[in-house]
């Protein structure tokens, strides 16, 4: 059996106004496994992008576990938090989110210069390979203005891969493409995953990215349902 990446259990997730109560997560369980695809789809609303944030240590349940690569995730402080979603992780989102006054090659850079122990020329390289793999060798020394929104959503691709991660996770990654971009961004996924030997999971509408899927997880008010 493939080594487990990621494991979750019992997981809740409230949030109160101080006058009301919503429970958004109602006891979902998922386990990733090393190279595996997992994909979520569910209508808007019902709780797929708040799962994906508590899972990646973005957000904290309120009740239940998440484990990433063997280690408590939800119980570790802020500082633990980072250095294991740094080091094992890599996210990418609908909008790219990247840092307007760098240019592409320090974007992707970026996450590897944060580490203590990687030289910037090492960080460098490493990012030049990434933007050659996604096309875009050609565009360095480009700011995000100064690229289109699928070059855009390359350059964020590339900076999601740059650690290296176990586990990627993307919310829509497609959703802000046109059909002809989206379908490369999606090759670009499925080829990369097969290279870095790398699990995902992704929370999409896209009925064509979630069928490539090895497991496909239906979701609908805070819990898993069958299709």
């Amino acid at each position: 059996m493939s080594p487990i990446v990621l494991e979750a259990r019992d997981i809740y997730k409230s949030f109160t106004d101080g006058k009301s109560t919503v429970d958004v997560i109602k006891g979902l369980s998922l386990q990733v496994n090393q190279g595996e695809f997992v994909s979520i789809v569910g209508s808007s609303g019902s709780g797929k992008s708040t799962l994906l944030h508590i899972l990646g240590g973005l957000d904290s349940p309120s009740q239940g576990s998440v484990n990433l690569n063997g280690k408590p995730f939800d119980r570790l402080d802020e500082t633990e938090r980072g250095y294991l979603r740094n080091e094992h992780l890599g996210f990418v989102y609908q909008f790219h989110h990247l840092l307007p006054e760098f240019t592409a090659l320090e974007n992707v850079a970026m996450p590897l210069m944060l580490r203590k122990d990687v030289e910037f020329k090492k960080a460098k390289a490493q990012a030049e390979y990434l933007l050659e793999r996604v096309g875009l060798s050609h565009r360095l020394t480009h700011q995000p203005g100064e690229l289109s929104g699928g070059e855009r959503q390359r350059v964020a691709l590339a900076r999601a891969l740059v650690t290296q991660p176990k586990l990627m996770m993307a919310d829509e990654p497609t959703g802000n493409l046109d059909r002809k971009t989206a379908k490369s961004i999606f090759e670009l996924l499925r080829d990369l995953r097969q290279e870095f030997n790398m699990a995902m999971l992704i929370v999409t509408h896209d009925e064509q990215l979630a069928k490539s899927a090895d497991r496909i997880l239906h979701m609908q008010d805070g819990l898993w349902i069958k299709e």
